[in-house]
């Protein structure tokens, strides 16, 4: 073999490991949060970042999904502790404002039940950002979910045991934020194949 060519001794090599195949990861437990801030410097490293803490989360690195649950989801209570600097995965809907104008947000979900085995499929979510008064937001919300529901699910799904969470803020500072949150905590990671050895 030409030398240019030749594997570097500590290269990946999949014929000398005992290799483990693994599929997407899948999200387990979560709990619900929620959060306002005000701030008169800036939004990002302001508002957001005191929401973010009124909703006790804001030691942490926060990233969005979008909006399905996985069957194995599971609400639980807010851990007593998270580690400063740990990634946070989450479905959130966020909202800013000016002074005197409103941010509000809101996030439901239901779960899909088999019509015919009563077996649980999984969830489906919505989130609201936006200005709207909270009581037409909450509205508007359980519409999306019910748009979703019978564009796909309907026919072999029934949609049971919904959820909704909603915050509103009219901010006397310069800029305010309104948050709400399911924040996952932990993970299945399905084995797909072991490899054998070599």
């Amino acid at each position: 073999m030409n030398s240019k060519h030749k594997r570097d001794k500590n290269s990946y090599d999949p014929q000398n490991y005992n290799n483990l195949l693994i599929g997407c990861r899948i999200p387990k437990d979560f709990f619900i949060t929620e959060g306002t801030g005000e701030s008169n410097i800036t939004i990002h490293a302001g508002s957001y970042h005191l929401a973010l803490k009124k909703a006790g989360i804001e030691m942490c690195n926060i990233m969005t999904y979008s909006s399905i649950l996985p069957s194995i989801a599971n609400e639980i209570k807010k851990p007593i502790k998270l580690t400063h600097g740990s990634v946070m995965e989450t479905i959130m809907a966020v909202s800013d404002a000016e002074k005197g104008k409103r941010a509000t947000v809101g996030i439901i979900f239901g779960w899909l039940f088999d019509k015919k085995t009563g077996e649980k499929y999984g969830g489906l979510v919505c989130e609201y950002n936006g200005g709207l008064a909270e009581t037409k937001a909450r509205s508007q919300l359980k519409e999306s979910l019910n748009e979703l529901y019978v564009n796909g699910f309907s026919k072999k799904y029934d949609l049971k045991k919904t959820t909704l969470i909603s915050k509103s803020l009219v901010p006397k500072k310069k800029y305010g934020t309104a948050l709400v949150a399911l924040c996952f905590t932990n993970y299945i990671f399905p084995h797909i194949k072991t490899g054998e050895s070599k």
